[in-house]
């Protein structure tokens, strides 16, 4: 499978440039899938979730399952422009690779910063999770 910069090029067109004040977040026509990728949440995302929800974590506010354009994020944190992502199992598959390095291309696009986790990381070090997060936060 080939790369797909064309698409990623043709998205960008059709949507807003960074410094552009049309909408890109929370798109409605996503709303219900947003719902849904919430109630069924990965084992992974539901434990992370409770390290950041209510501004547990340096007081920063975090949403779950935040679209960026026609894609949802696990979670998005608006004041540090920091989407967080974890992967699964699915991840190691290539075709879904390039689809999260097309993702991820977009969503920089923004100046969003992308940080990606693998669901087995947030049970077996926790520590280092929240600890590249908040680095994230005072470089961003």
């Amino acid at each position: 499978m080939i790369f797909n910069y064309d698409f990623i090029i043709q998205e960008m067109k059709g949507s807003s440039n960074p410094n552009n004040s049309k909408k890109i977040h929370s798109l409605p026509h996503l709303a219900t899938f947003r719902t849904h990728l919430r109630k069924a949440a990965t084992p992974a995302e539901a434990y992370l979730w409770t390290y950041l929800q209510n501004r547990k974590l340096e007081g920063k506010k975090f949403r779950r399952q935040h679209s960026i354009g026609n894609y949802i994020v696990d979670f998005y944190c608006a004041q540090k422009r920091l989407a967080i992502e974890l992967d699964g199992n699915g991840h190691v598959d290539v075709s879904q690779q390039l689809y999260d390095e097309e993702r991820d291309l977009f969503i920089s696009y923004y100046n969003i910063k992308v940080l990606r986790f693998e669901n087995k990381q947030v049970f077996d070090n926790l520590d280092f999770v929240l600890s590249e997060i908040r680095f994230c936060f005072n470089r961003l």
